[in-house]
């Protein structure tokens, strides 16, 4: 049966407390080997993407909702607990409205090679710090045929909770990976027969229509880091740089909007 918990600072409970405390989480979460997923949704596309749970935590209601997940759990020996609205806000921090959160095994960074095998399209994302544009940048990347993401050392985790939760656990279905070191990482993109791009405002920029009316093969598209936009020396390393045609006097997009428009433009037909 679920575990009841009344005692907000329970020590079973290690790996939901505090959640709103970002300097912990980032501790906690890739070094402790651990990530955090929310609502049922995100985590039914979790397990279905072979992540292993280390324990549950969620309102009564979801005992029911989650039933056959809480069975499967404790058949495991995973430990399922249930508190109050209340007490599940002392040990979280915020009032968690979908009701449920997994403690998940995180799984092992895949090899770049392995990620790239078979890949047409892919998004690097350099140095994107806002995990609601990385989450929403997976989503799109999913929905519109990307094949691959990459991320930079310095890009936000993919698999913080607020990434996952943006992304609608999509990111568990897009494979991706950290490319190190950057942005010297452009040669192993080449030498694996990319084109490389950037996504930038530069004057030698090419149209995306441009582009896109004869797309190289294999293309994986650097979108840069919100504000300052791409570094100079990765856009010294890329074979071409890309704009987005605009209108209204608008120069740019939110960095995830952006990669959508880019990913539908460069989709293999």
């Amino acid at each position: 049966m679920p575990i009841l918990i009344t005692d907000p600072t329970d020590e079973r409970l290690r790996d939901f407390v505090g959640l709103t405390d970002v300097k912990m989480r980032r501790v906690l979460e890739p070094e402790g080997g651990l990530y955090l997923a929310e609502s049922e949704k995100v985590i039914r596309r979790a397990l279905a993407a072979g992540h292993r749970p280390r324990a549950m935590l969620m309102g009564e209601r979801w005992l029911t909702d989650l039933a056959d997940v809480v069975a499967a759990a404790e058949a495991d020996g995973v430990p399922v607990y249930t508190a109050s609205a209340e007490v599940i806000e002392g040990i979280t921090g915020f009032n968690m409205h979908r009701g449920a959160l997994a403690s998940m095994h995180r799984p092992a960074v895949r090899p770049l090679a392995e990620v790239l095998d078979g890949a047409r399209r892919v998004l690097v994302i350099e140095d994107v710090v806002d995990h609601t544009n990385v989450g929403a940048i997976f989503r799109s990347a999913a929905a519109l045929g990307t094949d691959a993401v990459l991320v930079t050392p310095r890009c936000a985790d993919p698999l913080y909770r607020r990434a996952i939760r943006v992304s609608m656990g999509t990111v568990f279905q897009v494979p991706w990976t950290r490319i190190e070191p950057w942005p010297s990482g452009i040669e192993d993109l080449r030498a694996a027969g990319f084109t490389v791009a950037a996504l930038a405002l530069t004057d030698d920029a090419v149209s995306l229509d441009e582009l896109a009316a004869d797309p190289p093969e294999r293309l994986a598209l650097v979108l840069g880091t919100e504000g300052d936009g791409l570094a100079r020396r990765t856009l010294g390393r890329v074979d071409v740089t890309v704009t987005i045609p605009m209108a209204g006097g608008v120069d740019s997009l939110n960095v995830a909007a952006a990669g959508a428009v880019a990913a539908w433009e460069l989709r293999v037909r």
